[in-house]
């Protein structure tokens, strides 16, 4: 596997990481902060309406920027872009949003970070793309990491904050049981995510696109299969109406979760294989730790603290920095 090229800005925020690795984390920071957004965002809309109205708001905010730049992309990667689109943000963010109300944000997002394996897998499989023996050790702290939260996540005491009013099953004030509808919208949201981000991988190895111009091209094609699908948007809500923060709230988590994390997340496959650009952005869970414990009340305690330890054991072997532990 090629070394990964070295970060050309001197002034970026993670000085020793190279610029696709960076690009991944950022991505799952961006993504970890608009799913807490979109936990507390008051609105009636389905899954799948919900998916379309940000896709559709990202595009119009990204189409300008994206058609300033010519379009090289041979056809055949244009194909692969949209197949990405649909299988990963219009089926995969629709499970993913489903399984966010059912589950809440950390556990929703720890499921969905044992992307990493199956991604690495199927990258092995269809794209040929080996790992050396200090990424599989590396995506096996992240996974160790995540397995680590995840096991926080099965029993919260009572009383640990706002989760119970937001549905967060961590705050029930009994013993956290994770319900198996959610579980199952989680790993299909795992799957299509995986695919999608394998198809946007093939894709970016065609020909020369730039990231936005990918990311508005998937959310684009994500848009038009999810129109004859999400069915009349409301424009007026009936009373009581919701705060007047929704549509701040909606345009926040549009502009970091879909426009900034997908655009990152493209860095971050230009530049790295499949396997270890979800491995890097499967960090999403560790970072929702503080967020969650501030935020909702959902108190991670030491496997908490030990899971992003050994996390970023993890990214350093995948990223090539001399491991903490």
């Amino acid at each position: 596997m090629s070394s990964l090229p070295p970060n050309p800005l001197p002034f970026f925020p993670l000085l020793s990481f190279p610029l696709p690795a960076t690009a991944a984390l950022l991505a799952a920071l961006c993504w970890t902060l608009a799913s807490l957004l979109w936990r507390r965002l008051p609105t009636s809309l389905s899954a799948v309406q919900l998916n379309l109205l940000k896709n559709l708001l990202a595009v119009v905010l990204q189409l300008p920027f994206a058609f300033s730049q010519a379009w090289q992309l041979p056809p055949r990667g244009l194909l692969l872009l949209a197949c990405s689109g649909v299988v990963g943000i219009a089926l995969g963010d629709s499970l993913f949003f489903a399984a966010l109300r059912r589950l809440g944000t950390r556990r929703a997002l720890t499921i969905d970070a044992g992307g990493p394996a199956f991604t690495t897998l199927a990258g092995v499989l269809l794209l040929r793309e080996w790992p050396g023996p200090p990424q599989i050790g590396g995506i096996a702290l992240i996974s160790l990491a995540v397995v680590l939260v995840a096991r926080g996540a099965a029993q919260v005491p009572s009383g640990d904050g706002c989760g119970a009013c937001n549905g967060d099953p961590s705050s029930s004030g009994q013993v956290a049981r994770l319900p198996m509808g959610g579980v199952l919208l989680a790993l299909g949201a795992l799957v299509c995510g995986s695919l999608g981000a394998l198809l946007s991988r093939a894709a970016l190895l065609s020909g020369p696109i730039s990231p936005l111009q990918a990311a508005t091209l998937r959310l684009a094609a994500a848009s038009l299969v999810l129109l004859p699908l999400a069915g009349r948007i409301p424009l007026r809500v009936p009373r009581p109406r919701p705060a007047r923060r929704r549509w701040p709230l909606l345009l926040l988590a549009t502009l970091l979760g879909t426009s900034a994390g997908i655009v990152l997340q493209q860095v971050a496959l230009a530049g790295l294989s499949g396997g270890l650009a979800v491995a890097l952005m499967s960090t999403a869970p560790v970072m929702a730790l503080p967020l969650a414990w501030w935020l909702e009340g959902d108190r991670p305690g030491w496997r908490g603290l030990f899971a992003a330890i050994v996390a970023l054991a993890g990214v350093s072997l995948v990223v090539g920095l001399p491991s903490p532990l």
